[in-house]
């Protein structure tokens, strides 16, 4: 009996070990080559069955003098697709924060710019995602992604209180130096006059290399900065990003 339950705690290790991921964005403007700022993301998880399992999520934004301004956490505990998250922006009062009940339900509350707190709830569907769950979106459709299909979803608004339809699709774009690179767009064509596309870029392993697009990050009260984020992996899983 001792040595099955010997044999047994060495095996659990080998087949959910705990991993982790770092990398580091610098968001660059479309037009210009002056650091607006960067990102420092540490991701833990799992490596279950030889592919990486996402649990936990830390960004530290830092402007290009390397002082913090603002930071973002992520639980995937309830669903990789739709994390729960905490956003702050503490020069501009700015709160963010979705909460995942039972994957149910997403509760939001935002606290504005102004000083108001905004409250709202969205039903959870099998196509929701939200926030830097579309990662993972692209992650869990490697093979579609890969192949050159089209991906339909919706992609939570949290200011708005609603979600959206949109697709992902294989693209090319002279702006983006990667292996793979895919659009994601509004599939409504009145929508997509009052959204721009965002272009990402993946390498072979999975990893996100490039983010070309609308970002979170404040440039004032009234607007955010549009940014070419380019990617890069400090420390990486001892497993597989994608199957």
């Amino acid at each position: 009996m001792r040595s099955s339950a010997l044999l047994l705690a060495c095996a659990l290790p080998l087949s959910a070990a705990a991993a982790e991921m770092r990398f580091t964005g610098q968001a660059m403007p479309l037009n210009g080559d002056n650091l607006l700022y960067e990102e420092q993301h540490v991701v833990t998880g799992k490596c279950t069955d030889g592919l990486f399992r996402p649990a936990s999520h830390n960004v530290t934004y830092l402007r290009s003098n390397g002082e913090p301004f603002a930071e973002k956490t992520l639980s995937y505990e309830q669903s990789t697709l739709r994390p729960a998250m905490t956003f702050r922006q503490p020069g501009f009062n700015e709160v963010m924060e979705i909460r995942n009940r039972d994957d149910a339900t997403l509760e939001i509350e935002w606290q504005t710019p102004e000083g108001d707190t905004e409250n709202s709830t969205v039903e959870v569907t099998r196509k929701l995602v939200a926030d830097a769950g579309f990662d993972n979106l692209v992650r869990n459709h490697w093979p579609e992604v890969t192949s050159g299909d089209r991906i339909e979803f919706n992609f939570l608004a949290p200011t708005r209180g609603k979600a959206y339809g949109f697709v992902l699709e294989p693209a090319k774009d002279d702006r983006i130096n990667a292996t793979h690179t895919v659009l994601i767009e509004p599939s409504s064509t009145i929508l997509s006059f009052l959204v721009d596309p965002i272009l990402l870029g993946y390498n072979d392993n999975g990893a996100l290399t490039d983010y070309l697009g609308l970002t979170n990050i404040r440039k004032d009260k009234d607007s955010n900065y549009t940014a070419h984020i380019r990617y890069a992996v400090d420390t990486a899983p001892d497993c597989e990003l994608t199957r």
